[in-house]
């Protein structure tokens, strides 16, 4: 064991076994910090509604809980409840900033759900703000395409009704620390 946290080399070609360990334990606390950091970025849209009639954290609860009644699977319903995470860091690419947060935990097809939602998302509303509502065609033919159009279509674009009845953010909690207590990257090294 190290006298300080710290290791001695400034180049990574210099470090010893012992100084991986001891970083390999650094890192391992980061990952049972994980539930705490993404719940965290999820609270994050809570408050402001940007114009909408529900927050982005209610309409995140939503489409979860549209997802759920619908009978979709456990992973689904938790891409349903975390597919904005990115929202508030990176307004303009938040599907790609929640797709790579989750990426390690996601089977590919969710991954890739969760990366391009938000073009399918803009089928609704890019030709009101001077953008191509066709956009997501470029990518027909994907083996997701339908899924994730269906997605959108059947939970997120539908997610802003506060009349809806959400279920409480307990609901899914469970199934979230199921999700990001999985080995990442389904246990592969890398």
């Amino acid at each position: 064991m190290f006298e300080s946290e710290t290791v001695s080399f400034t180049r990574m070609d210099e470090g010893t076994r012992e100084e991986y360990q001891l970083l390999d334990r650094h890192y391992k606390k980061l990952d049972r910090e994980l539930f705490d950091s993404v719940l965290s970025l999820l609270h994050r849209l809570r408050g402001d509604k940007l114009g909408y009639q529900i927050d982005r954290y209610d309409h995140s609860l939503q489409t979860a809980t549209r997802a759920l009644r619908d009978g979709a699977d456990e992973e689904t319903v938790v891409v349903a409840l975390l597919h904005d995470i990115g929202d508030t860091l990176a307004p303009w690419n938040h599907s790609d900033l929640a797709a790579a947060i989750l990426q390690p935990y996601l089977s590919p097809d969710n991954h890739w759900l969760v990366q391009h939602h938000g073009i399918f998302q803009g089928y609704y509303y890019f030709h009101h703000s001077g953008g191509d509502r066709f956009a997501r065609e470029r990518y027909r033919g994907h083996p997701m395409f339908e899924r994730t159009a269906e997605f959108c279509e059947k939970w997120d674009q539908r997610s802003f009704d506060p009349n809806y009845d959400t279920l409480p953010f307990d609901a899914f909690e469970p199934m979230m620390r199921r999700l990001l207590a999985r080995p990442p990257f389904g246990g592969a090294v890398v």
